[in-house]
């Protein structure tokens, strides 16, 4: 096979992260694929060069001369486009809503590109699902950064100074960050509630042993993602969940809708009613978070109520991130190789919805 796949070293900020592990390396070259790196691309990831085994490592301009097909975590810069060959193909997370110089970089060079956060949430997809990866790698950073931070201890703790009571922890949302953040507060110690507009989630909140926060809002939808309420449906959940946030210590919140705004759930009225000293966590800071009062990267202060909204939390745990996201790739580029040559099967659903851009045609035009 005389194909080569190549990864740079990621140049987004404080990413840490890289799309070919020496794990997934070794997969492809037992494939008979041709794996060429960028000097020090995995290294902040745990992964100094030495730990790749028979693959070729050169400077970014020698690798992307030759790649074939361009492995990435989030996108590079527009530049990098320019520097492929006519016809290479670049997978990756590449942010495609709302980017069209990105998508006229791609398209100028007659580049084929695959963005995995477009990739149906099917069962077929599971394998390939870089949400669903990186999300677990979220939720349970989130938790661990909310314990860090709380004021209080997490477990229940029996003392010579006395009982500790366990800290209250909400969590928002119950897709894969929100489960994962929740079996990490369990972990932990905390006593731990979950929330879901989705009535279906609530066997899984509590198969992690949780107890469901009903609100008697339903707004289940299609996709696996939550439709959006109604003006009713939305002032109803808000006053109930304002009634219950009273009584918690912490509160991280994940809801997201890739492509548009968060959704905002926590008022700055809802935020200062509850205790002296709690903290929220807003998983959904890059995308304008689910508090009104988060401020993405920063650390805010409102009323004795502490806000954080971290951003790339993936980031903080590079090498499992890494490992997982690895695969993931390596799983969705077999749908791209046959007959030992890249050539994408269109009529695969995976392989068409999540094109953007087909040897220089753009397709996506979300």
């Amino acid at each position: 096979m005389s194909i080569t796949v190549a990864a740079l070293r990621e140049t987004a900020a404080a990413e840490r992260r890289v799309a070919i592990t020496p794990e997934a390396a070794k997969k492809w070259r037992g494939k008979g694929v041709r794996v060429l790196l960028e000097h020090g691309a995995g290294e902040a990831a745990g992964f100094p060069d030495a730990s790749y085994v028979d693959v070729e490592f050169a400077t970014a301009d020698a690798v992307l001369a030759q790649a074939d097909l361009l492995a990435c975590v989030l996108p590079p810069e527009d530049a990098v486009f320019e520097r492929l060959r006519d016809g290479s193909v670049v997978v990756g997370q590449l942010r495609p809503y709302g980017a069209d110089a990105r998508l006229a970089a791609l398209s100028a060079r007659k580049l084929t590109a695959f963005a995995l956060e477009l990739l149906p949430r099917t069962t077929r997809a599971q394998a390939m699902d870089v949400l669903s990866s990186q999300a677990a790698v979220s939720g349970y950073r989130a938790m661990l950064i909310a314990a860090e931070a709380c004021p209080k201890f997490f477990p229940m703790l029996t003392t010579a100074a006395g009982t500790i009571r366990p800290s209250k922890v909400l969590v928002i949302g119950a897709g894969v960050a929100g489960l994962q953040a929740i079996a990490t507060a369990r972990r932990l110690g905390a006593q731990i509630e979950g929330y879901d507009v989705r009535p279906e989630t609530r066997e899984q909140v509590e198969s992690l042993g949780a107890k469901f926060l009903d609100l008697g809002v339903s707004a289940a939808g299609s996709g696996g993602y939550a439709r959006e309420l109604s003006a009713e449906e939305r002032a109803a959940q808000q006053q109930a969940l304002a009634d219950h946030l009273k009584s918690f210590d912490v509160v991280v919140s994940t809801a997201a809708v890739p492509g548009r705004p968060a959704p905002k759930i926590l008022s700055q009225v809802m935020v200062e009613g509850m205790k002296p000293g709690a903290l929220i966590v807003d998983m959904a800071a890059e995308s304008g978070g689910n508090c009104a009062l988060t401020r993405p990267g920063e650390r805010v202060v409102h009323g004795g109520v502490t806000i954080l909204g971290p951003l790339n939390l993936p980031a903080g745990a590079p090498l499992h991130a890494s490992e997982m996201y690895a695969r993931n790739v390596q799983h969705f580029v077999e749908l791209l190789v046959h007959d030992d040559a890249l050539q994408p099967d269109f009529d695969d659903e995976l392989v068409a919805k999540s094109c953007l851009v087909r040897a220089g045609e753009r397709i996506f035009q979300g």
